[in-house]
Order: structure tokens, then C-alpha cells, then sequence
């Protein structure tokens, strides 16, 4: 028994009891100040224990016999001071070792007991499912004595009856056949995505042919109408510079032919009025001024009707020369020639009729005497 300051580790626990403690006072890891002769101290050891948990030949669900062997991790919970306590109740004076056995005693019912409600295929293929069905039901055992399962983990299974053995083998084969059934399998969907793919990639080539052959004709069609426009416009153009060169030349032969007839007009115009400088000359020189005035009327009536003539003809001349100006240009010029001869012709005869009467009245005269 000790007596003033006592200390632990974290991996013990004291227990103080006597004088000034209603209830033991538990103190897991630290220092407690104990009076010697009034109080007493007692150690109680928190180590992680590891349990090996070995069921042979156990019976389970459907009599099959077979050795589980667990490995269990267990402490006592320094943590909690219900389980502390629980634990001092349970165990206090108790070796580690002889904590250890009663944990493992209880484990190793409960591992019995889950074992007879499993089948050996359920405990073989899930020990995952055992592992936790032994966990849950030991902890909620263990922890009323103040002990904590920390884990449990299934280690080994095995059989005298070559049951597992068996079962083995036919999980063997089943991986096998399911082996040999996914290759097959395997071979008949990589045959089947092979010529899904192929038929995908014809698919794809087609479908690209088509797209190309598309492009390949939009693009003859439009550069069709884009070479259609383009001779379009060309022969526009060129046809546009063609009856514009024609217009200009027909504007220029219609100046011209207007020019010509102008000067014919003109001409006539001068040469009339020679003709009545002429008459004006005749009738101050040889006629009566009643035969002058009279022959004067006439001539300026007979001008006048040549004038309006003349001047209709060009008017209609210059018409007809806007469709063939050419031709109506030398037909005018030849009228108003072919009529300047005519004036000059009436004119002459006119003067030699004059002429003559003239000297017959100078000559008869001289006659009677």
C-alpha cells in the first residue's frame, strides 16, 4: 500500500478508496495523493489485449463441422467512468491474464453461437458478415464488464471433412466455367463491337462519301451560277459598250446629216435670194413697177412655197434619218440640188423671156420710122 503522491501511466488506473471517499475514487493515468493508514490504492492495467479466438469443430446451421479461429482486440475503457467502474467491479484484484481469459471465454461463446446460426457458405464467402456479427454481439456483452472490443477480425476457417476443400473446387470450376462462359462471351461482344464498328465505320464512309459528293455538287452548281452570272454581266457589259457605241455613232450621223441639211437649206436659202436680188434687179431695170410688183408678189410667193417646201423636207428628212440618216441625207441633198437647178433654170428662162420682149420693144421703134 503506498501512501502520499502516487502516479500511473495512461496504460493503468488507480483505484482510491477508504476515508474521504463515498465511492472509490478512479483516477486512469495522473497522480492521487493517498493517506497512508485512512486510504488505500489499487492499480488496474488498460493495455490493449489480443485475443486468439479458436472454435474447433463446430457444428453450424446445416451440421456441417468446422474450426474458426478469431483474433480479437479488447481493453478495459479508461475513457468512460461507467465502464471504469464496471470494469473495477468486475475485475479489481484480477491479473491482467486472468482479465484476458474471462474476455476470451466470452468471446469465443459468442463466436460458437454465431457460428451455429451460419452456414459454412455464409461463413466462407462473407467473413466480412461473421467478422461483424461477432463484433456487435461480444461488445454489447463485454461492455457491461467495462471492457471495449476494439476489433475482431476472422482468420482462418478450415474442416476435417474436406467440405471447404469442396467447395474450393467448386468455386473453382464455377470461376472457371465462368471464366471460360465470359470469354466466349467477351469473344461474342468483341465479335459483335467489331462489326458494330465496322458497320459504323462503312456507315461513317458512306454517310462522308455522301457529304462530299453534296459538296462536290453545290460547289459545280454554284460555281455554275457564278459563271453564269459572270457571262451574264459580261454580255451585259459587252452589249451595253455595243448600242452605246451604236448610239453615239447614230448621234454623230444624225449631227452630221443635220449639219448637211442646214447647209443645203442655207444654201437654198442663198441662192433665193439671188433669185430675188435678180427680180428686184429685173423689175427696177426692165419691167412697169405694176408688172414689177406683180412679178415680185409672185416670186416671193413662189419663194415662200419652196421655203415651207424645203423646210418640211428637212423636217421630215431629218426624221427619216434618225432610222437610215444616211440614205435620207444624200436623197435630200440631191432633191435640194435637182431643186436649186430647177430655180435656176425657171430663173433663166424668166430673163430670157424678159430679155427678149425688152429688145423687142427697143427694136419696134426703130422700125415705124
Amino acid at each position: 500500500m503506498g501512501w502520499g503522491f502516487n502516479t500511473c501511466g495512461p496504460n493503468e488506473a488507480m483505484v482510491v478508496s477508504g476515508c474521504f471517499h463515498k465511492t472509490p475514487l478512479l483516477v486512469p493515468g495522473g497522480r492521487v495523493f493517498v493517506w497512508p493508514g485512512i486510504q488505500r490504492i489499487e492499480r488496474m492495467p488498460l493495455n490493449t489485449m489480443t485475443l486468439i479466438i479458436e472454435s474447433p469443430r463446430i457444428y453450424t446451421q446445416l451440421g456441417v463441422p468446422i474450426t474458426v479461429t478469431g483474433v480479437a482486440q479488447v481493453k478495459i475503457n479508461g475513457s468512460n467512468q461507467e465502464m471504469l467502474a464496471a470494469a473495477c467491479e468486475q475485475f479489481l484484484g484480477k491479473s491482467e491474464n486472468e482479465i484476458r481469459e474471462i474476455a476470451q471465454e466470452t468471446l469465443e461463446g459468442h463466436q460458437r453461437a454465431i457460428m451455429g446460426n451460419m452456414t459454412v457458405e455464409e461463413i466462407y464467402k462473407d467473413r466480412k458478415k461473421f467478422s461483424k456479427a461477432v463484433f456487435e454481439v461480444a461488445s454489447s456483452d463485454l461492455v457491461n464488464m467495462g471492457i471495449s472490443v476494439v476489433s475482431y477480425t476472422l482468420k482462418d476457417i478450415k474442416d476435417d471433412e474436406v467440405y471447404l476443400r469442396s467447395l474450393g473446387l467448386a468455386r473453382t470450376a464455377q470461376v472457371k466455367c465462368d471464366a471460360r462462359i465470359g470469354e466466349a462471351e467477351a469473344r461474342r461482344d468483341a465479335g459483335i463491337r467489331e462489326a458494330e464498328a465496322e458497320k459504323q465505320r462503312v456507315a461513317g464512309k458512306l454517310l462522308n462519301d455522301i457529304e462530299i459528293s453534296k459538296s462536290k455538287r453545290d460547289f459545280e452548281l454554284q460555281n455554275a451560277a457564278y459563271e453564269k452570272e459572270v457571262q451574264a454581266r459580261k454580255a451585259e457589259s459587252e452589249l451595253a459598250y455595243e448600242l452605246q457605241a451604236a448610239k453615239v455613232k447614230q448621234q454623230i450621223k444624225e449631227e452630221e446629216m443635220q449639219i448637211t441639211v442646214l447647209e443645203k437649206t442655207q444654201q437654198i436659202q442663198v441662192e433665193e435670194l439671188e433669185i430675188v436680188r435678180q427680180e428686184r434687179h429685173l423689175d427696177a431695170t426692165i419691167r412697169k413697177p405694176a408688172e414689177a410688183e406683180r412679178f415680185r408678189l409672185e416670186r416671193l410667193a413662189e419663194a415662200d412655197r419652196l421655203r415651207l417646201i424645203a423646210e418640211a423636207e428637212a423636217e421630215a428628212e431629218s426624221i427619216r434619218l434618225r432610222g437610215l440618216a444616211e440614205a435620207e441625207a444624200l436623197k435630200a441633198i440631191a432633191h435640194a440640188e435637182a431643186e436649186q437647178m430647177t430655180k435656176k433654170a425657171e430663173a433663166w428662162k424668166t430673163y430670157q423671156n424678159v430679155a427678149k420682149l425688152d429688145m423687142v420693144l427697143q427694136t419696134l421703134p426703130k422700125i415705124a420710122a
